[in-house]
């Protein structure tokens, strides 16, 4: 069966017998002391008659202020009535000034003030006090609608600003990841080749390159298609999850790999180990990834060392190298400089409210400390999910 929807909500029958009460309080109980106004059931049907048209004020507010002007006009020629710039009269004027723009609220303010002082003095001059307060009604009520749109316009340029930053962090969040991803895969596989092309008389050498220039490009291109698809809003539901994301876990490959890669590499762990959230877990590994990954880049035939340490409210990681005994050249890029992988450690690290500290060592060599504060409710959770992933 089909039910027509009616053209108004139950906002504006709300609105509508708000205002039609508020006029029809106004003229039964208006103070007549000299009694030349009488309350009539014609005039309280007039009266309630000229506020029907408020249904009909969002989809045609024009239409609905002219109908509440010549039914408010009949009502004040044909009954007795007090002089009144009703709640009726000023809803509908508030609803065009709120959807139209300035030239025709312009002309239906105009309009209203003029028939409202016509019907009301029946043709007659109107006092000054009626001639002064119906314009002035007229006006705070289109100034309190054009306040109220600059407001709305205001609060909508903010929102749009803030979904169009939200998309920039995202994009830079990406970009980070992209190039964490990038700087430390195709720098392991530049090596690998260069290792291998050296050692061409030693078979196994060449096998053992081979096989972690494979594994790291098989490796990089899984990761950037999970971080690519975050660009994909709307798309249908991928019909096979995607593979997690790395973390403190996968250290262990990664030091081996930055082995393979020709950078002496130790790795230790202090305190007992315990689940940490996803996203911390994730924040350790690309310190890691990223350090090391600088390292090989700069540091030139050095040895590292990657420390993993459990405290009881935080876990702190640590990436040292010795500097090989070489200093840097004249020229060339610090790890420090502000580069997009020291830029992303920082912000990694400031969205959990921990400490990254950077620089040379005093016997030399370079440093990267990350200190991650961890809750009690964090840690709590993650060792539910780490125990429910495990049941």
């Amino acid at each position: 069966m089909d039910h027509t929807e009616p053209p108004w909500t139950r906002n504006d029958a709300l609105v509508t017998g708000g205002a039609c009460a508020m006029n029809l309080l106004s003229y039964v109980f208006f103070d007549d002391p000299d009694g030349q106004y009488a309350v009539s059931v014609a005039g309280f049907l007039l009266v309630a008659l000229a506020a029907m048209p408020l249904l009909a004020r969002r989809r045609h507010p024009v239409a609905a202020l002219a109908a509440v002007l010549v039914l408010d006009a009949t009502a004040a020629l044909t009954v007795p009535l007090p002089s009144h710039f009703g709640a009726v009269l000023l809803v509908a004027l508030y609803s065009v000034a709120r959807a139209c723009p300035g030239r025709v609220t312009a002309l239906a303010a105009v309009a209203t003030v003029s028939l409202t002082l016509l019907s009301q003095s029946h043709g007659r001059i109107p006092p000054w006090q009626d001639a002064v307060f119906a314009p002035l009604s007229t006006l705070i009520v289109v100034g309190a609608a054009m306040a109220v749109n600059r407001w709305q316009q205001e609060v909508a340029a903010n929102r749009r600003l803030l979904a169009d930053r939200a998309v920039a962090d995202e994009r830079r969040r990406i970009a980070r990841e992209l190039h964490d991803i990038v700087a430390h895969h195709i720098t392991t596989m530049q090596l690998m080749a260069g290792g291998a092309r050296a050692n061409l008389a030693e078979p196994e050498v060449v096998r053992d390159a081979l096989v972690t220039l494979e594994s790291s490009g098989r490796l990089a291109l899984r990761e950037m298609r999970q971080l690519l698809d975050v660009l994909r809003a709307g798309d249908e539901p991928e019909a096979v999850p995607s593979l997690p994301q790395p973390g403190v876990d996968d250290l262990d490959r990664l030091v081996a790999e930055s082995r393979l890669a020709g950078l002496p590499t130790e790795f230790s762990v202090r305190g007992p180990r315990r689940p940490l959230p996803p996203t911390v877990s994730l924040t350790v590994f690309r310190i890691a990834q990223e350090a090391l990954t600088n390292t090989r880049k700069h540091a030139g035939a050095a040895r590292a060392s990657v420390q993993l340490t459990y405290h009881q409210d935080r876990i702190t990681i640590e990436v040292r190298d010795d500097g090989g005994g070489t200093p840097p050249q004249e020229g060339a890029p610090a790890v420090g400089s502000g580069g997009y992988g020291l830029i992303g450690m920082r912000e990694r690290v400031a969205l959990y409210g921990g400490t990254l500290t950077v620089g040379p060592q005093a016997d030399g060599g370079f440093a990267v400390v990350a200190d991650l504060p961890l809750t009690t409710d964090e840690a709590a959770e993650a060792a539910v999910q780490h125990e429910g992933a495990h049941r």
